[in-house]
């Protein structure tokens, strides 16, 4: 829980005079869980819920590098913690599961509160502890020197758990006697109690189970069903061994670096020793627990994610010892950078103006052996444009590397450590032209020479050069607010040549139910030796809005495209109290491009990240063949919103035909068309906002419009 929330709450409510500042808050809604869960929700009818899973034989093995968002269904019961890539800070290798407060639809759990509450759950699959059953089957005691191990990690680039906001390690065991478990259920077809089609199931009409289940089981339906609709009825009850957990292990919460400091590193090991017969069960399983506390939630957006832990390389088996704590396995760390020195996404016109100093001189990797040994490696990456065209690779060739655990994670300080971890970015880009969007995939390749050069791990980046500026990575850790109203906020942005300007993409992070009503002044602003200058674009009346889909951007499009040079800040003035919330990247260090104003005072941001906040740049959808700026109003449509055809007042040439065009916000052409109707047809679009580019004649027209 971030406890200088709680103070802060207090002072600004009891002070007469309040000055701008910077809020960092945890996310109220996990985006990429909460898809997850909707789509595990559609899939219902493909539910086996009275199933019993069958105990699996040792080893038991995770690193959570192969399943994204739910733990591995094979080896895990529950879909509390969230697997990813972004919340650890230095993981041993890709992929960690995070404990937070944030339940399985990854929203803030309904019982949160800012008294310790249990929180998220990962429950192994039942295993044979009991026995073994290669190379011949035989019975596990305790002296088979069973270990259980794992390592763990407070905080990571998140929040930190305060004292009582523990980490708990359970193991089962059976007491010999049977319980209750669960009623079986099955999915049936309506059609089982209809009829024929026209026939209904009312609400609270009484369902039988169908045959072969337990006669006396029952539903009382509370929904209409037709024919063709499917209904989850009980089957039979399910009686098990009385199971129950005992506490192995725990830790309370704590600062990283305070965890640094006691432990030497950045993630801990801990090693079990299993000598109690008691566990030695066919149906054996271990489960992580972690406590959470909210902070106080006086305003609404506070009421968020919090003390977060991070776990990797679980590990059960038998014939181990204390000293085996090693793996084979050379890895990569941590997501792929990108290969541009200031941003991770830039338009490809800016790109092409100067693309030898908008390159970086190098990228940083962290590749690190698991290993107790040295191991010889060789490391190469390799280019190419989406469509699978090769364009360059760089080869590291050999180099020794030593165990990560005493070294830690190969760097640039060495001659061969710095070809592999810190490799030169060699070549630029193709240079095309004719081309307004491209993108170009990155691979990182990292292989054991001593192994026949066989490939150990990969890292992939996707180099993306579309029609916006970017400094995120676009998923937002935490959440970044300024308080109180008036205060301005300010991302600066360097281009490479003059460029149109036609709006800014944000994205705000979700609060519960996604009440965030608050409004703000759209801005723009000139260069003043490093900091925002004069106002040179102003909108007001925009509202804090959210698009569908995971993480998306909401385009905030200026009603006249302004034409922009050099460095440029672009930002908002919030008009009332309440911070709004917007998405934090963590991963990526650029707050010398983020600026607070106190008091007509511009200063730089005290936080270590990127704002998800985007400029919208390009005028080769704005531009008449004289190279003129046209506003939306020289072509007028409706309705908008539209929903299946657009319309356009402006009358055909003499020919009576126009060329249409339609491009998506990324600057993607959707629809290219002749007609000599004044419509088109749109209903095939997603949703959002899109440009509409009109050739009638030798005259060029513009729109933008929204699809429904």
């Amino acid at each position: 829980m971030r406890t200088f929330n709680i103070l802060w709450i207090l002072l600004f409510l009891f002070s007469e005079t309040t000055v701008a500042q910077e809020v960092l808050t945890g996310i109220q809604v996990n985006e990429a869980v909460a898809s997850a869960y909707k789509k595990r929700s559609e899939k219902k009818h493909d539910c086996n819920c009275g199933s019993t899973i069958e105990a699996k034989a040792l080893p038991f093995f995770d690193d959570f590098s192969t399943s994204k968002v739910v733990p591995d269904q094979s080896k895990w019961i529950d879909k509390n913690v969230f697997v990813n890539e972004n919340f650890a800070y230095r993981p041993l290798n890709k992929g960690v599961a995070t404990f937070d407060a944030l339940d399985s639809t990854g929203r803030i759990y309904k019982d949160a509160d800012y008294i310790a509450f249990p929180a998220d759950v990962l429950t192994s699959v039942p295993l044979r502890t009991d026995s073994v059953f290669t190379p011949v089957a035989r019975k596990l005691t305790p002296a088979d020197s069973l270990y259980f191990s794992f390592y763990y990690q407070p905080q990571g680039i998140a929040n930190e758990p305060e004292e009582w906001d523990t980490l708990l390690l359970e193991f089962s065991y059976f007491t010999g006697d049977t319980v209750f478990s669960h009623v079986d259920s099955i999915w049936v077809s309506a059609n089982t109690y209809l009829e024929n089609e026209q026939d209904t199931i009312h609400p609270f009409d009484t369902l039988w189970a169908p045959p072969g289940c337990n006669p006396n089981m029952y539903k009382v339906n509370f929904e209409t069903l037709t024919w063709g609709d499917w209904v989850q009825m009980p089957c039979d009850s399910v009686m098990v061994p009385e199971k129950k957990w005992k506490e192995v292990w725990s830790s309370m919460g704590m600062k990283l670096d305070t965890f640094q400091l006691k432990y030497g590193s950045d993630f801990a090991r801990v090693m079990i020793p299993i000598i109690d017969s008691v566990f030695f069960e066919n149906g054996f399983q271990f489960r992580f627990r972690n406590y959470a506390s909210i902070a106080n939630d006086i305003i609404p957006a506070w009421k968020s994610n919090v003390d977060e832990w991070n776990i990797d390389l679980v590990y059960l088996n038998y014939n181990r010892s204390l000293a085996d704590t090693t793996f084979r396995m050379v890895t990569f760390s941590e997501r792929a950078p990108s290969f541009l020195k200031r941003y991770e996404v830039m338009p490809y016109r800016q790109y092409r103006a100067d693309p030898i100093n908008t390159l970086a001189p190098e990228v940083h990797l962290y590749i690190s052996n698991l290993d107790k040994i040295e191991h010889n490696t060789k490391y190469r990456y390799e280019v190419y444009g989406t469509d699978g065209t090769f364009y360059y690779s760089y080869d590291g060739g050999s180099c020794n590397l030593p165990p990560v655990y005493t070294y830690g994670f190969q760097n640039c300080n060495t001659s061969c450590g710095a070809a592999h971890a810190c490799p030169p970015v060699n070549s630029s880009f193709d240079v095309d032209y004719n081309t307004d969007t491209t993108s170009f995939i990155i691979k990182h390749y990292i292989s054991d020479s001593s192994e026949s050069n066989i490939l150990v791990d990969s890292a992939i980046y996707k180099q993306g050069f579309y029609n916006y500026f970017a400094y995120d990575d676009g998923t937002p850790e935490l959440g970044y607010s300024l308080e109180p109203a008036g205060a301005q906020l300010a991302c600066k942005f360097k281009l490479n040549m003059a460029d149109t300007l036609q709006g800014v993409q944000i994205h705000f992070n979700r609060i519960q139910n996604n009440s965030n009503p608050n409004y703000f002044k759209l801005m723009v602003w000139s260069d003043n030796n490093g900091k925002p200058g004069e106002v040179i674009y102003e909108e007001d009346g925009k509202r804090v809005e959210w698009n569908d889909g995971i993480y998306s951007f909401y385009p905030y499009m200026f009603e006249k495209p302004l034409k922009v040079s050099g460095t440029i800040y672009v930002g908002f003035e919030q008009a009332q109290f309440g911070g709004l919330n917007i998405g934090f990247d963590a991963n990526h260090d650029r707050r010398e491009n983020i600026f607070y104003n106190v008091e007509n005072t511009w200063y730089q941001s005290n936080y270590a990240g990127a704002l998800l906040i985007r400029p919208i740049i390009g005028s080769n959808l704005v531009l008449n063949s004289g190279n003129h700026i046209l506003t939306n109003k020289k072509l007028k449509v409706y309705p908008n919103p539209a929903q299946n055809r657009l319309y356009f007042d402006l009358k055909h040439e003499q020919n009576g035909t126009s060329v249409i065009e339609v491009y998506s916000l990324l600057g993607a052409r959707v629809i290219q068309t002749e007609t000599t109707h004044n419509y088109i047809d749109v209903s095939g679009l997603p949703k959002g906002i899109y440009l509409l580019r009109m050739k009638s004649g030798n005259d060029f027209y513009t729109a933008k419009f929204q699809k429904q």
